[in-house]
Protein backbone atom coordinates (compact mmCIF):
# COMPACT_ATOMS: atom_id res chain seq x y z
CA UNK A 1 0.00 0.00 0.00
CA UNK A 2 1.47 3.36 -0.84
CA UNK A 3 -0.46 5.52 2.41
CA UNK A 4 -2.79 7.19 -0.44
CA UNK A 5 -6.49 6.58 1.50
CA UNK A 6 -9.31 5.61 -1.35
CA UNK A 7 -12.72 5.02 -0.85
CA UNK A 8 -11.92 1.52 -1.86
CA UNK A 9 -10.30 0.71 1.28
CA UNK A 10 -11.85 0.04 4.36
CA UNK A 11 -10.30 3.18 6.49
CA UNK A 12 -10.65 6.77 6.36
CA UNK A 13 -8.49 8.68 8.29
CA UNK A 14 -9.11 11.93 10.63
CA UNK A 15 -8.48 14.65 9.05
CA UNK A 16 -9.77 17.72 10.68
CA UNK A 17 -11.26 18.77 14.24
CA UNK A 18 -13.11 21.33 15.35
CA UNK A 19 -14.08 22.99 18.06
CA UNK A 20 -17.35 24.68 18.75
CA UNK A 21 -17.24 27.99 20.52
CA UNK A 22 -19.66 30.64 21.57
CA UNK A 23 -17.31 33.57 21.37
CA UNK A 24 -15.09 33.85 18.96
CA UNK A 25 -12.87 36.29 20.30
CA UNK A 26 -12.72 34.62 23.45
CA UNK A 27 -11.54 31.58 21.97
CA UNK A 28 -8.80 32.59 19.89
CA UNK A 29 -7.30 34.43 23.01
CA UNK A 30 -7.30 31.53 24.88
CA UNK A 31 -5.91 28.80 22.42
CA UNK A 32 -3.21 31.49 21.46
CA UNK A 33 -2.66 32.36 24.94
CA UNK A 34 -2.74 28.77 26.34
CA UNK A 35 -0.90 26.63 23.29
CA UNK A 36 0.03 29.37 21.29
CA UNK A 37 -1.87 28.30 18.32
CA UNK A 38 -1.90 31.05 15.23
CA UNK A 39 -5.48 31.25 13.23
CA UNK A 40 -6.96 32.62 9.44
CA UNK A 41 -10.00 33.68 9.66
CA UNK A 42 -12.56 32.60 7.24
CA UNK A 43 -15.42 35.34 7.98
CA UNK A 44 -16.94 36.23 11.73
CA UNK A 45 -18.48 32.71 11.83
CA UNK A 46 -14.71 30.42 11.58
CA UNK A 47 -10.95 30.42 12.22
CA UNK A 48 -8.93 27.45 10.96
CA UNK A 49 -5.74 26.97 13.64
CA UNK A 50 -2.74 26.62 12.55
CA UNK A 51 0.29 25.02 15.17
CA UNK A 52 -1.66 22.63 16.89
CA UNK A 53 -0.26 19.22 15.61
CA UNK A 54 -3.94 18.50 13.87
CA UNK A 55 -5.41 20.79 11.33
CA UNK A 56 -8.51 21.79 12.69
CA UNK A 57 -10.96 25.11 13.80
CA UNK A 58 -13.33 27.09 15.69
CA UNK A 59 -16.81 27.52 14.80
CA UNK A 60 -19.01 29.89 16.53
CA UNK A 61 -22.51 28.47 17.33
CA UNK A 62 -25.12 30.56 19.19
CA UNK A 63 -24.85 27.74 22.13
CA UNK A 64 -23.06 25.29 23.94
CA UNK A 65 -22.05 22.30 20.91
CA UNK A 66 -23.80 19.42 23.27
CA UNK A 67 -21.35 16.77 21.65
CA UNK A 68 -18.16 18.88 21.85
CA UNK A 69 -15.40 18.74 19.57
CA UNK A 70 -16.66 17.74 15.97
CA UNK A 71 -14.30 14.72 14.54
CA UNK A 72 -13.86 14.86 10.57
CA UNK A 73 -12.89 12.49 8.43
CA UNK A 74 -11.69 12.63 4.61
CA UNK A 75 -13.24 10.88 1.95
CA UNK A 76 -12.49 11.43 -1.84
CA UNK A 77 -15.99 9.69 -2.43
CA UNK A 78 -17.85 11.42 -0.27
CA UNK A 79 -21.43 9.09 -2.05
CA UNK A 80 -19.61 6.36 -1.36
CA UNK A 81 -18.77 7.22 2.19
CA UNK A 82 -22.19 8.36 3.12
CA UNK A 83 -23.59 4.62 1.97
CA UNK A 84 -20.88 3.22 4.21
CA UNK A 85 -21.78 5.41 7.13
CA UNK A 86 -25.66 3.91 7.01
CA UNK A 87 -24.84 0.59 5.88
CA UNK A 88 -22.51 0.65 9.26
CA UNK A 89 -25.16 1.84 11.32
CA UNK A 90 -24.85 5.59 11.43
CA UNK A 91 -27.70 8.05 10.75
CA UNK A 92 -26.80 11.32 8.37
CA UNK A 93 -28.05 14.25 10.11
CA UNK A 94 -27.06 17.37 7.86
CA UNK A 95 -25.55 17.68 4.54
CA UNK A 96 -23.73 21.16 3.51
CA UNK A 97 -21.83 22.82 0.86
CA UNK A 98 -18.79 25.02 2.08
CA UNK A 99 -15.83 27.22 0.10
CA UNK A 100 -13.62 24.12 0.32
CA UNK A 101 -15.70 21.31 -0.90
CA UNK A 102 -18.36 19.90 0.81
CA UNK A 103 -19.76 17.31 3.99
CA UNK A 104 -21.99 15.29 5.26
CA UNK A 105 -22.53 14.93 9.44
CA UNK A 106 -23.74 12.20 10.99
CA UNK A 107 -24.20 10.57 14.63
CA UNK A 108 -22.67 6.66 15.59
CA UNK A 109 -25.12 4.24 17.17
CA UNK A 110 -23.91 5.66 20.52
CA UNK A 111 -25.30 8.94 19.16
CA UNK A 112 -21.52 10.57 18.71
CA UNK A 113 -22.26 13.31 16.11
CA UNK A 114 -18.71 13.28 13.51
CA UNK A 115 -18.03 14.36 9.73
CA UNK A 116 -17.03 13.44 6.68
CA UNK A 117 -15.91 16.01 3.88
CA UNK A 118 -14.52 16.08 0.63
CA UNK A 119 -13.04 18.68 -1.42
CA UNK A 120 -14.47 16.90 -4.69
CA UNK A 121 -18.14 18.78 -5.64
CA UNK A 122 -20.92 20.20 -4.44
CA UNK A 123 -24.35 19.02 -3.34
CA UNK A 124 -27.07 19.08 -5.26
CA UNK A 125 -29.59 21.48 -3.35
CA UNK A 126 -32.28 19.30 -2.51
CA UNK A 127 -30.16 16.76 -0.67
CA UNK A 128 -28.13 19.27 1.10
CA UNK A 129 -31.89 20.20 3.17
CA UNK A 130 -33.07 16.48 2.99
CA UNK A 131 -30.70 14.21 5.29
CA UNK A 132 -33.31 11.55 4.54
CA UNK A 133 -32.03 11.99 0.34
Amino acid sequence: MDGEVNDNEAILKIDYNEIPVTDMAAAKAFYAGAFGWDFIDFGPTYAAFENAGLDGGLRLEDAAFGTGCLIILKAKDILAAEVRVTEAGGTVIRREDFPGGRRFHFTDPSGNELAIWSPNGKYDPQAANDPDA
